[in-house]
């Protein structure tokens, strides 16, 4: 072969090597399901953090006893880059939600609140697979989780329903994603 042939096959063989490297990373950071049970994603930490939030909930104040748990909210970067670009949710995106016990007293802290033990983990998956394109989990003790389903669900729906900004997510909640959502005109009327 001559050397430009065989320098424009070397560049050709990279770059389909490099996006099939990248392709594989899309698909390994998304859902992954044994039929319909959810897979708790092990490194889920490690993706886009878009938020936190202290005592925040869905009863009337005074309703809850205790000390205010924190929510930490993950989503998938790909699912984060696709949203950066076009104000929507790509499919296979999957939020994370881990709920962490919070304290006030420990070493030198004397005001505030701080993060303790893990509470508890939920995942919203937006994915062509359920019937009307998104599916709501919360993990136990497990390492998988079923969607709810029947009257455990209807909550879930009617409340991201009507009171998300974008689609079924609280992006209200995301002050920068907020400000894209804005720029790309996919804000639900109300917003």
């Amino acid at each position: 072969m001559k050397p430009v042939m065989t320098s424009a096959f070397l560049l050709a063989f990279i770059a389909t090597a490099v996006w099939s490297v990248a392709a594989q990373g899309r698909l390994r950071e998304g859902p992954h399901y044994t039929g319909n049970a959810l897979a708790r994603p092990a490194d889920y930490r490690e993706w886009t953090f878009l938020s936190a939030g202290l005592g925040m909930t869905y009863v009337p104040p005074g309703a809850t006893a205790g000390p205010p748990t924190f929510g930490n909210v993950f989503v998938n970067p790909s699912s984060y880059r696709g949203f950066m670009q076009t104000g929507k949710w790509p499919d296979r995106t999957i939020f994370v939600l881990e709920f962490g016990n919070s304290g006030s007293e420990a070493s030198i802290n004397t005001a505030g609140r701080f993060q303790t033990g893990l509470a508890g983990i939920e995942a919203e998956v937006k994915d062509a697979r359920f019937p009307d394109g998104w599916a709501f989990f919360t993990f136990g003790a497990g390492a998988s989780a079923e969607p709810l389903a029947g009257a455990a669900v209807a909550p879930c729906i009617e409340c991201h329903t009507k009171n998300t900004a974008v689609e079924r997510t609280f992006v209200q909640f995301y002050p920068t994603l907020l400000e894209v959502a804005r720029r790309k005109g996919t804000l639900k009327p109300g917003f």
